[in-house]
């Protein structure tokens, strides 16, 4: 453990992972959430955590602000990112301008390192806008002069989270539209196991300037996983639908062009259709956490879900 653990920092701290952070660790450790608008402060809020840590609301891309919130933190946690630029969120502003203004703060003070939250398949070469976005955000971190753990990850389930209801929603329907018969691969992870892989980050020696894929136990094809939903919430499960990956390719781009807020975009869905495969064990020992089923993950969603 290093010698000093001072509070840590966390953006995007009105998220679901935020939230399920800043209740991990309340009372243990101080925190210090940062948000951008009045409206996510509230979210926070209304936790009410034991011991209700101050929530500063600031622009992500101020190096000033946030040096200045950094102020007596050792660690930043940095979960601020986006699955789909719509008219107001573009990803060079969620991801580079974020991670550029929070590696400047994190100099200017001091800090012991950053934990930053990718995902799986970011690379700043790859085709699609988002992972590119996330991977060139990535290359910022591990170059500047803050150590920084980056920890890749795919579909994160947790109870009451958005790919939870969604899941659970094709789970108990009658038919279910899947992009390519739902052949993709998928390799969900608890949302407690993630949070977990993040107090590490912000606890354990010989964990800097590294990238670690990290996923769930098992890897399968998204068709089989809504099945195993479906079992788990004690339901017959849907008729599943096969759709073209090029018809949905098509609906995405009708949307970019049609709606200011479109509630699908390509790059969206190539993260979403991205196939997920990895050995998760090497990251596991680093970390020193252990994986959660994906049996027991999907019954405490179905559980959460069930009793709404």
């Amino acid at each position: 453990m290093p010698p000093e653990t001072g509070p840590v920092l966390v953006t995007g701290a009105n998220g679901h992972l935020g939230r399920r952070l800043l209740r991990r660790l309340a009372g243990e450790r101080a925190v210090r959430p940062v948000v951008r608008s009045r409206r996510a402060a509230d979210q926070i809020e209304a936790l009410d955590l034991s011991d209700s840590p101050p929530v500063s609301i600031l622009d992500y891309g101020d190096p000033a602000a946030l040096t200045q919130t950094l102020h007596g933190c050792t660690h930043a946690v940095h979960l601020v990112g986006i699955l789909r630029e719509n008219s107001t969120s573009r990803y060079a502003d969620a991801h580079e301008r974020a991670t550029c203004a929070l590696a400047s703060a994190a100099a200017a003070a001091g800090l012991d390192r950053i934990v930053y939250l990718s995902i799986l398949g970011s690379e700043p070469g790859s085709a699609n806008a988002c992972l590119a976005s996330k991977g060139r955000a990535e290359q910022i971190l591990l170059a500047a002069r803050t150590p920084a753990l980056v920890l890749r990850v795919p579909m994160v389930l947790g109870e009451g989270d958005f790919a939870s209801r969604a899941l659970a929603r094709r789970a108990r329907a009658s038919t279910a539209p899947l992009t390519r018969g739902g052949t993709s691969l998928e390799q969900p992870i608890y949302a407690g196991d993630v949070v977990e892989a993040i107090v590490a980050g912000t606890m354990r020696t010989g964990l800097d300037d590294l990238c670690l894929e990290l996923a769930g136990p098992e890897s399968l094809p998204h068709r089989q996983l809504v099945a195993r939903a479906a079992a788990a919430a004690g339901v017959a499960g849907p008729r599943m639908l096969p759709v073209p990956y090029a018809l949905n390719h098509a609906l995405a781009w009708l949307f970019e062009k049609l709606a200011k807020n479109p509630p699908l975009t390509r790059a969206m869905l190539g993260v979403l259709d991205h196939d997920d495969a990895i050995d998760p064990s090497e990251a596991c020992e680093k970390l020193g956490i252990e994986l959660t089923s994906l049996d027991e993950m999907l019954r405490r969603c179905a559980v959460h879900e069930t009793g709404r």
